[in-house]
């Protein structure tokens, strides 16, 4: 339900934003029906055109296959140029999660240890500046070339997120606000090296990198018509590691226990402060491994805008997710399918990017806020006995009496009835002095009659 009040409030942005349906709005009341045509087609091109630059362009398919069987193709060598160009977005897509989903499994780690990393921009630059260096300045053969870089990016964003961890678990600093300083540092870092001899040159006066050697590249899987590379293999494996690491390993373990209870956590034996290290740690390993794939296999050298919104979408992908690995595969295939069949809409229908943002934003919007769509669909789950229906009733919660207005009289809840179960056991053990007086007329000298009513939270102080 989230996703369809999502794509709802976008048809209604569509059909403001819609020319036709604004002109068709003035003689609305003489012909009614171009109206809702035009609402109709604007909503319908928008997401077709959305569906069609994500996962398959029907129409370049048709392009393509015509314009080859006018050059005298046939059979097999009309299907393959033509299932190309339809495929072609869902090529753009996979790339394009491709560093999402590896940045979203480290944000996970954090998430599910109870640490809110913010600063997955900061650790991606990071990785992508040391894979960049690697895979620029070191002559190595082919293969560990390609190894070393990948490394040299784990290696940077482990360091960058272990400095949070270290602040965190050294001197108590809030991981909120660590990460994101140490965004700002890594952007006008990176900033600063692309100014210097030993990233552009003596003679490049423009913000970007050497070019990574082909040693050091991600190889293409489907040739160099296409941006889909090697990186592919790797979402695969990051996802393999999340899953391993927060179900079946021990460190992984102390992750999640110190997630969901630190103080039940190090009364076990686990520490804390040293988990937390870790776990940035971690996080910002999986984050710079995303960095150097980025850069290695989509971009090839570094800009001043590199990281893009790979680092912040991570966190929205991983929160979407669930911080689950099959969760955050969704959610990252579904981030980027609406980034590149955002393109094509806007094209091809005048339609803003702006509304995939604010798609995006709302579909975790109501999945973050799930009573919000329970009020939006008329569903209204009652927890407190009183407000009416038969509600959940939760621990903790002060035994209460339902006075019948009409009669006055009392129905005594089953906890009372327990309670004056437990006094008539409590007297016959100990004497009648022990037994609960019976209900009447209520005793001046008892501190605790219904003359004078005892505050819960003053008897629960006692």
């Amino acid at each position: 339900m989230s996703f369809v009040f999502a794509f709802l409030i976008g048809s209604v942005l569509i059909v403001i934003a819609n020319e036709q349906v604004r002109q068709s709005l003035t003689y609305f009341f003489a012909r009614p029906g171009d109206t809702l045509t035009a609402i109709w087609e604007a909503v319908t091109g928008a997401y077709g055109a959305l569906l069609r630059g994500a996962l398959f362009d029907n129409r370049a398919f048709t392009r393509t296959a015509e314009s080859v069987r006018e050059a005298g193709g046939s059979g097999m060598y009309v299907l393959l140029p033509a299932l190309g160009a339809g495929l072609r977005p869902l090529t753009e897509t996979l790339t394009v999660a491709t560093p999402l989903i590896i940045a979203a499994a480290g944000m996970a780690v954090s998430f599910r240890a109870g640490l809110f990393n913010i600063g997955g921009t900061g650790q991606l630059i990071a990785g992508t500046m040391a894979a960049a260096f690697v895979g620029f300045a070191l002559p190595l053969p082919t293969g560990v070339h390609l190894l070393a870089a990948l490394i040299a990016g784990v290696v940077a964003g482990g360091v960058w997120g272990g400095i949070a961890g270290f602040l965190k678990a050294r001197f108590g600093a809030n991981e909120v606000i660590s990460t994101i300083m140490l965004n700002w540092i890594a952007t006008y870092l990176l900033f600063f090296s692309l100014k210097t001899e030993l990233f552009t040159g003596a003679s490049s006066g423009q913000p970007t990198s050497f070019a990574v050697r082909e040693t050091a590249l991600l190889p293409k899987l489907l040739g160099d018509g296409f941006r889909l590379h090697a990186g592919l293999l790797v979402v695969a494996i990051a996802v393999a590691l999340l899953w391993w690491l927060m179900s079946r390993s021990t460190l992984g373990f102390h992750f999640r226990a110190v997630g969901s209870n630190p103080r039940a956590a190090q009364v076990a034996g686990i520490s804390p402060t040293r988990t937390a290290f870790l776990v940035l740690a971690v996080a910002g390993a999986l984050v710079g491994l995303a960095g150097a794939v980025h850069v290695l296999g989509t971009e090839r050298r570094l800009t001043e805008g590199i990281a893009g919104n790979i680092g912040f979408d991570a966190i929205t992908v991983a929160l979407l997710g669930r911080s689950g690995p099959i969760g955050i595969v969704l959610a990252g295939l579904l981030f980027a399918g609406l980034s590149t069949g955002g393109r094509l809409m806007e094209t091809s229908q005048g339609v803003p990017l702006d509304l995939v943002q604010v798609i995006q934003v709302l579909v975790v919007l109501f999945i973050a806020a799930p009573p919000l769509v329970r009020t939006l669909i008329g569903l209204r789950r009652v927890d407190n006995p009183q407000a009416g229906g038969r509600g959940r009733r939760r621990r903790g919660d002060e035994p209460a009496a339902a006075t019948n207005a009409a009669g006055g009289s009392v129905a005594i809840t089953s906890d009372e009835t327990d309670d004056t179960t437990a006094d008539d056991d409590t007297a016959r053990e100990h004497g009648p002095s022990h037994r609960a007086d019976p209900p009447g007329d209520p005793d001046p000298a008892d501190p605790c009659s219904p003359s004078d009513p005892v505050d819960p939270q003053q008897e629960e102080g006692r």
